[in-house]
């Protein structure tokens, strides 16, 4: 069985397109019944992923610019564009306030985090365990 190794799903226009995590999640979804059928719980922690570093973007950064998704050996990449040059910052966890666990929780359900900046904005990338349909190179 073929599966996409890749979904670019952006950058972005003002035709309201992804304008939401609900919708950011949706796509992943599609793109992980294809790439990641018997991908079990791991699904739920991309969906996570995803959702995190979407709304962070639309919360803290002004909007996405891009969204991608790229299935690897064990893992799916999710990557997110903005316009903010200005890297992610962890709060300080606080039960007693709510919200300011989602960076917290990115970094916790990948393996690797990387934050590019440029003048241009940010890309932010989360690798995460998952099993998926793409044989390792070499």
């Amino acid at each position: 069985m073929a599966h996409p190794r890749e979904r670019d799903c952006g950058p972005f226009d003002d035709d309201g397109s992804l304008r939401m995590a609900e919708q950011a999640r949706d796509v992943a979804r599609g793109f992980l019944s294809a790439a990641a059928p018997e991908g079990g719980n791991a699904l739920d922690a991309v969906l996570l992923v995803v959702s995190e570093l979407f709304t962070n973007a639309m919360r803290h950064a002004g909007g996405v610019t891009g969204f991608r998704l790229e299935a690897g050996p064990g893992t799916v990449a999710v990557t997110v564009h903005d316009a903010r040059p200005v890297p992610p910052r962890p709060l300080p966890l606080d039960a007693t306030r709510p919200g300011g666990f989602g960076w917290h929780l990115v970094q916790e359900l990948s393996v690797d985090v990387r934050v590019d900046v440029s003048a241009a904005g940010k890309t932010v990338t989360a690798v995460v365990p998952c099993p998926t349909g793409v044989a390792p190179r070499g």
